[in-house]
């Protein structure tokens, strides 16, 4: 089973910019998931937090767990509503009984973990199982140390624990290697490539998730002089960004690092992306043709991919064909694009305007509207009315969308969280 690195954010008394900020940061450099916490028992306080959570759902694309202050069942339910995929309830600050009871009783226990200071609550395994039976998914315990009681108690227990340590004292292949644990929790790597450490674990034979490639660079083809061309490509939305050139200690850099690295052919020397102008791309995926001879690589572009300030090397074009776009995706993204623009710049005229205009009661009678007519339709044998009525709300419920902030990529993240 493979071990986890996962970075902690501690978000109390923190900017929110600074919360996000770190969170895409891990989220870019090789953390496998987050936890970001914050305790704080002030109402207005833990309503900010939500906001800084649901910020950081949109930015980050790896999972993360959140640890708040519970009183009762609605606030572990609007965190979950964050994107969160579970809540971490502190021991010394469980809700009484009445209200912990129901939210272990209204949510399955992947959703709930327990964190515990083993400094001054020391649990024997038996008492950590406990926890398990009362509906905890997952124990998180913080202030262990090596000795051989500890290590017993978190040895034997059901479920393996998640150590939240800041490594200060203690070693990552040590801990890794003594206690039967699923993943440690640090902030160790907040300002260190989390990448180069699961190479360093893998080497000292703990299980990672590494990024790795299954063909080695000798199984490329590549020019008299050892290189292959990539294509790099936006791993959101397959945008075409630069073509560049990588030989065998480029190549795996890259997979070393999670960075791209590529080799200078007019200077003759290996180069990282990003590291004069800052716009570096995070490797998500390596793919290869079906001749083994140029790589396509998508990354996550940070600023411009070309040196000229463009997103995009290719942002000249030289012909056009006028054509019909019947992407899904982008007829909808576009068509989104539009009814915001409108909202940001009216136009006169616009059915869009109108809308906006009326209010959120209007829009809102027009979606109930088209939701009655898209069942009406599909009671007709005739398909073409029903593509109509789909289409007509679609539409009216992108309106709404614009009106309260959303936009797909929103829907898209609720939809995956759903899986």
């Amino acid at each position: 089973m493979e071990k986890k690195i996962i970075g902690f954010i501690n978000a109390e008394n923190e900017v929110p910019e600074n919360v996000v900020k770190k969170a895409d940061k891990y989220s870019c450099e090789g953390a496998d998931s987050l936890f970001i916490y914050n305790y704080t028992g002030d109402y207005k306080e833990r309503e900010k937090f939500f906001n800084t959570l649901r910020d950081v759902d949109k930015h980050i694309d790896i999972p993360f767990f959140t640890g708040i202050y519970v009183e009762r069942f609605e606030d572990a339910k609007k965190a979950l509503y964050t994107g969160a995929t579970s809540v971490v309830l502190r021991k010394v600050i469980l809700p009484v009984e009445k209200e912990l009871n129901e939210v272990l009783n209204r949510f399955d226990p992947e959703k709930l973990f327990i964190e515990i200071d083993m400094e001054h609550d020391f649990h024997d395994s038996a008492a950590l199982d406990k926890y398990i039976e009362m509906g905890f998914g997952k124990v998180i315990l913080k202030h262990i140390d090596t000795t051989e009681k500890m290590k017993k108690a978190i040895n034997d227990t059901k479920e393996k624990v998640i150590i939240r340590d800041s490594l200060q004292r203690h070693d990552i292949v040590s801990v890794m290697k003594e206690f039967d644990v699923e993943a440690i929790a640090t902030n160790y790597y907040e300002e260190k490539n989390i990448n180069r450490a699961k190479n360093v674990l893998n080497e000292n034979g703990i299980e990672v998730n590494l990024f790795k490639s299954s063909l080695s660079f000798s199984d490329f083809k590549t020019d008299e002089k050892g290189l292959i061309p990539v294509i790099v490509q936006d791993y959101r939305t397959d945008e075409v960004l630069m073509l560049a050139y990588m030989n065998e200690e480029s190549f795996n850099k890259t997979l070393e690092t999670g960075l791209m690295n590529y080799y200078s052919r007019s200077r003759n020397e290996l180069w990282q992306k990003g590291d004069t102008s800052g716009h570096f791309q995070y490797v998500k995926r390596l793919d290869i043709d079906c001749d083994n001879d140029t790589l396509l690589a998508h990354v996550r572009q940070i600023g411009a991919a070309c040196h000229t300030g463009n997103r995009s090397c290719f942002y000249t074009n030289i012909a056009k064909r006028d054509y019909v776009e019947l992407n899904p995706l982008n007829v909808l993204m576009d068509d989104f694009k539009i009814i915001e623009d409108r909202k940001k710049n009216p136009k006169e005229g616009s059915y869009t305007n109108y809308l906006f205009d009326k209010g959120i009661d209007k829009i809102l009678k027009k979606c109930g509207e088209e939701a009655t007519e898209i069942t009406i339709a599909a009671k007709n044998p005739d398909k073409e009315e029903l593509k109509y009525e789909i289409s007509d709300f679609l539409y009216h419920m992108m309106v709404l969308m614009a009106e309260k902030g959303l936009d797909w990529e929103d829907i898209a993240r609720e939809l995956v969280n759903r899986r």
